[in-house]
């Protein structure tokens, strides 16, 4: 039997925006991770996990699910159960194609360092020398505010605080108020859930072309004045836009070039070719006991082409491209012998970024760091050193730990992702099997 039971009786009453794209990025949960050693290498096997995954996908909780993963620069290792939707014959597997959401926000913030290290830009350099329009930016006096009660910006928005969502912008997703109506009047809404209307959520108007979406960005008040508050935001598709005026390419073509050709990630989209709508997962809502589709991977919405290459939540792909991936976070920018970044350049962008200004408390950071699109560990009990990663809208998880030379992923398709626990608690399952506590690891899979 399914756990969740949602309080309201009608599935319209159940959803809103906030709560099925709320678990956008909402990110792993890196507390409590051991300080000790752990065993290493393909010899090590994970009976806890595997067996929560089994579970999940015996109790039709979820069609299908899988984990990844890897110790140093050696081939990771694969648990998988299930089907690609609900009754199906394909089970998952290396091929199967899952929507990484928010997990696109660590490679969009990896592909902004690497601008930083080409020196064509500064962590510190305000956004308005690349994007004039921002340059005289008003705040809202109330973040839920009347949206003319409003005062100057006292600080300019830079790529620091773009990547590390302390830049002041909102986020129809996070944002209420009379903000969240004006964007998505606007069409600011970069992400795409199903063809079909979602009861509960106003789809907003359709997200333009990436030069009109930051114009009309540019036009609307910031929530918060620039490195004061952690608020989670669209800034990571600014960033799409920034790569695009410097670097002269769309963010999808500079990934491309830059990451995805020379690390061998060719089965990662935008755009997901018609002949691989056969590898999609199903991504379903889990309500009142039951799983209900609402983007089947044969109809997907995926299978359209974007406003733009999102660089917030666009990506969709296997669990062994996002892989290569994490193995090149963990082998500071090489893999086989292929280097796409510089060591010190990695090493900063999975560091603590936030400006010192910046408030975190109450939010999914509270007490950690983040970096370049992920939470950073800070070196504390809560938040250990060398940790990096976050997590995506459909349930998925991803982090490094470069002290202890691990990389994990966990995918499962279900919205919102705090429906069940798989995305927070992953690298808990994980971290107990290798310490030989996956009884306390396991636990219970209920909400």
């Amino acid at each position: 039997m399914i756990a969740e039971k949602p309080a309201t009786s009608s599935l319209g009453s159940a959803f809103s925006r906030r709560s099925v794209l709320g678990g956008i990025g909402a990110g792993t949960f890196l507390a409590a991770m051991p300080a000790t050693a752990f065993a290493k290498g393909n010899a090590v096997s994970f009976p806890g996990l595997t067996k929560i995954i089994n579970e999940y996908v015996a109790d039709k909780k979820v069609a299908g699910m899988m984990a990844m993963i890897g110790f140093g620069q050696e081939q990771p290792q694969v648990i998988s159960a299930g089907t690609l939707k609900l009754g199906g014959d394909r089970l998952v597997g290396t091929e199967t194609l899952w929507r990484m959401y928010s997990q696109t926000k660590p490679i969009t913030g990896m592909a902004t360092m690497m601008l930083v290290e080409d020196g064509l830009i500064s962590l510190d350099q305000p956004l308005s020398d690349i994007f004039p329009e921002f340059a005289d930016m008003q705040v809202l006096v109330d973040p839920e505010g009347a949206i003319d009660n409003v005062e100057p910006a006292k600080a300019p928005i830079t790529i620091r605080q773009l990547q590390t969502h302390t830049a002041g912008l909102g986020y129809t997703i996070i944002s209420k108020g009379p903000i969240q109506k004006a964007y998505l009047a606007a069409g600011l809404t970069p992400g795409r859930v199903s063809r079909s209307p979602i009861p509960g959520i106003d789809p907003g108007a359709p997200t333009p072309d990436i030069m009109t979406f930051v114009k009309r960005l540019s036009e609307l008040p910031l929530v918060y004045q620039p490195g004061t508050q952690w608020s989670y935001s669209l800034s990571h598709d600014v960033l799409s836009a920034v790569i695009e005026k410097v670097s002269g390419k769309p963010l999808d073509q500079f990934l491309h070039e830059r990451m995805f050709g020379p690390l061998g990630m060719n089965n990662i989209f935008y755009n997901v070719p018609a002949d691989r709508a056969i590898d999609l997962a199903d991504n379903y809502a889990p309500f009142a006991g039951a799983l209900i589709p609402i983007d089947p991977g044969a109809t997907s919405i995926f299978l359209d082409k974007p406003a733009f290459a999102f660089g917030s939540t666009g990506l969709v792909g296997t669990a062994g491209d996002y892989d290569k991936f994490l193995q090149m976070l963990l082998g500071f920018g090489t893999v086989g012998g292929i280097q796409v970044m510089k060591p010190d350049t990695v090493k900063l962008g999975m560091s603590n970024l936030l400006p010192k200004t910046a408030n975190t408390q109450g939010t999914w950071v509270a007490n950690h760091g983040f970096g370049a699109g992920g939470r950073s560990g800070l070196g504390t009990e809560v938040s250990p050193a060398g940790t990096f990663g976050w997590g995506g809208a459909a349930g998925t998880s991803a982090f490094v730990d470069t002290v202890r030379g691990l990389r994990a992923g966990g995918y499962t398709q279900y919205i919102p992702s705090n429906s069940y626990p798989f995305q927070s608690d992953f690298p808990k399952y994980v971290y107990a099997d290798l310490t030989g506590n996956a009884q306390a690891g396991a636990g219970n899979t209920s909400p």
